[in-house]
This record gives structure tokens, sequence and C-alpha cells, in this order.
């Protein structure tokens, strides 16, 4: 088939990686693939040199932009319709919520055959003003109506799309968000020189945490709890992967509890350090206020490193509560504190979790798998 995936941005993200590695893979089975983004990145980083090296065909489009700008929006919309209509594309797939409504709504005027679009996670969130998330929900309803399947990278997603009356069920199928698990295992060579390159003792408990430095991925949360974390675990040491908008907030704040000397920052890192950075992770700490499918948390399984979330949005999907990790009401930094130090201070519970979550999320999240499943989407629609 000739298909054509187009996302807002290629910043270093999980709905990102996910749209390349099943543009990379729908092109090894023979597809003729085209990958369209926005050139705007941002303080994330980008994957677009992964992107052109990975993907076949891409395309940038200056006019496809994160921020609504009616008038850009309204150009978009333009060259999309034209480019579709030139291409003559099998099926166009759409991805995040500016290219979701716009590549969904062109796709439409150039009568594409076959109109897919993944939710990885929701446009409209608990964290949006009343008056946007009504916006974003109206916008969304109007796109279904131009959509002829929709993938969600969790159940969760389809629960909540269906709960707003997006689409009805049938029209939705669960297929989760791969990845390369063959690059994820444990290795204590690689976890001893992660360590000495965070100077960090070797006998630390290392409790990481994989998110920009911005203030829905609830840093709040975590520097509540991380002074009754060092109160029970003394060991504890944190690493904080990812930048972004609130750093020197957050480092400030840091300051001020006296714990600045425990945080280590590695600032932006390209993903393929990821691996070699979870080696060094005893736990990994997630406290995002939403997300789709929580990435972080099941490279960490892969890596035989427990986590523990709050449990909301698709978080229950990558973790067992109590036996791959730990699951907490979301907010409650109290819990978070809790779960956080009683794995710090129990290796064999550690060691024990961290291998359940490995043999869980290998079977679930293989990138293969997931490519198998979107290919067999679009036969389904063709049939």
């Amino acid at each position: 088939m000739k298909i054509a995936h187009v996302i807002t941005r290629l910043i270093i993200g999980g709905a990102q990686e996910n749209t390349i590695l099943t543009c990379e893979g729908l092109r090894l089975r023979g597809h003729d693939v085209t990958l369209i983004a926005g050139a705007e990145t941002g303080p994330e980083g980008s994957l677009w040199p992964q992107a052109e090296a990975r993907c076949g065909r891409t395309v940038k489009l200056e006019s496809l932009v994160r921020a609504v700008r009616p008038r850009l929006d309204w150009r978009c919309a333009g060259e999309l319709t034209q480019l579709f209509r030139a291409e003559r594309f099998d099926v166009v797939h759409t991805h995040s919520s500016k290219a979701g409504i716009l590549g969904r709504w062109a796709a439409h005027r150039a009568r594409v055959p076959r109109i897919v679009h993944t939710i990885h996670g929701m446009s409209f969130n608990r964290t949006q003003p009343a008056l946007v998330r009504a916006g974003y929900a109206f916008l969304e309803r109007r796109a279904a109506k131009w959509t002829h399947a929709f993938i969600s990278v969790a159940d969760a997603m389809t629960d909540q799309a269906v709960a707003a009356g997006i689409a009805p069920r049938e029209r939705f199928t669960t297929i989760r968000s791969g990845m390369e698990v063959d690059h994820f295992a444990p290795d204590a060579i690689t976890r001893a020189e992660m360590r000495r390159r965070w100077n960090i003792p070797d006998d630390a408990v290392v409790i990481g945490t994989i998110a920009r430095l911005f203030r829905n991925k609830g840093y709040e949360h975590l520097l509540q709890a991380m002074p009754r974390i060092v109160a029970r675990c003394p060991s504890a040491h944190f690493v904080w992967v990812g930048d972004g908008a609130q750093r020197d907030e957050y480092v400030a704040a840091l300051a001020k509890l006296n714990l600045r000397k425990r945080v280590h920052l590695t600032g932006l890192v390209p993903p393929d350090q990821i691996p070699a950075i979870l080696t060094g992770f005893d736990v990994l700490v997630h406290t995002s206020a939403w997300e789709g499918l929580p990435r972080a948390i099941v490279q960490a399984a892969l890596t035989e490193v427990p986590a523990v979330s709050f449990d909301n949005d698709g978080a229950p999907e990558a973790i067992d509560n109590g036996v791959t990790g730990f699951l907490v009401a979301l907010g409650d930094t109290a819990a978070l504190a809790e779960r956080s130090a009683q794995l710090a201070a129990d290796a064999p519970a550690r060691h024990q979790m961290g291998r359940a979550a490995r043999t869980k999320c290998m079977a679930m999240f293989d990138y293969h798998k997931m490519v198998a499943q979107i290919d067999a989407l679009y036969t389904h629609l063709a049939d």
C-alpha cells in the first residue's frame, strides 16, 4: 500500500518514537511509506535525523505547528490536501492533536479511501481549563466523522474517547505502543559505568525519572515525596533525565529542600542512550498528570527496573500493582513516597518485581508486533 503518516512535531517523545518505528516497520514489510511532520521542534530535542534515516521518504511542512494559528492552520490544511491528492495514498494515518485534526480533514477532502488516527494521549485532558477541553472535544468529534478506524495505545484511551462521545467503541482497536525491546536489558558493567558518570556511590539506591522538566510531568509531587524517601532510605539518590522550561524552578526547590547534592540532572539525552541510563536505576518513579501509554515505565521494566506510578491513564496497563511495581492514587504524594521508599529499602523485592516486569513487557510491547497489528488493520479496512 501507499501510506502517509502525519504527526505535528518530531520532538523527542513517545508518540514520535512510536510513529518512526511504525513507518520503518511498514517500509520493511514492503509498503511505500511517507512521513509528514512540521519542521518545528522544541526544548525536548529533535527526532528528525532518526526519521530521515529510518522512514524512507519524509516531508517537512513549515505550516504545521503546535500552537493554534488559524491562518497558518488553514494554509497547512490546504497543503496537506494538495499533497494527498497528488500522491493518491491508500492510507493516511494521523498522530497527535493538531496533525490529527488537520490531517484527517485534508484526507477527507482529498478522498483518501482509508483514514486512521492513533490516540497516543487525549488532546483534551484533566490538566486543561474546561473551555479548552470542550473545544478540543468538539473538534475531535468532528474529525471522527472522517475517520475509518482509531488506534489506542492503551485501553484507557478508548474508554476516555468513548466516554467523551468521540466515536462508538467498535471503531477503536488497542495496539500497544511498540519498542525495540531487544535494546533494553540489565547489564552490571553498564550500570557501574553510569553510576561513575553520575558520581553516585555503587551502594546507593538510585531512583530515576524520565520526563520533561515541565509542570504536567508531576515533579511538584516528586519534590514533596523526596524528603520522606530520604528519611526512610538515607542511601537514596535521584537521577532526572530530561530538560524543560521549569528546570531552574525545580533546581531552586531542590536547594531549598537541601537535596540538590542528591540529584543528578542529565539534561537532554538522545533516545539511544536511554537503555544504558536505565541500567543505572534501581526504581523508576513516574508522576505524569496525564499520559497515554507511559513508555518510560515499559522501558524500565524491560531493564528489570520496577516502577512506582500514579494510577492514571495507561499506567495500570504497564504495571501489575504489587507484582511488577506499585500504583498509587493520582496526586497522593504520601503514598508515592511510601511505595518508593519501600522499594528503595528492599533489594530482594526490587529484583523479584523487576524480573516479573521484564517478563510481562517483552511480549506485550515488541514493536514488530505493533507493526504487524497496524498492517493487519489496514488490510481489514481495505477488505
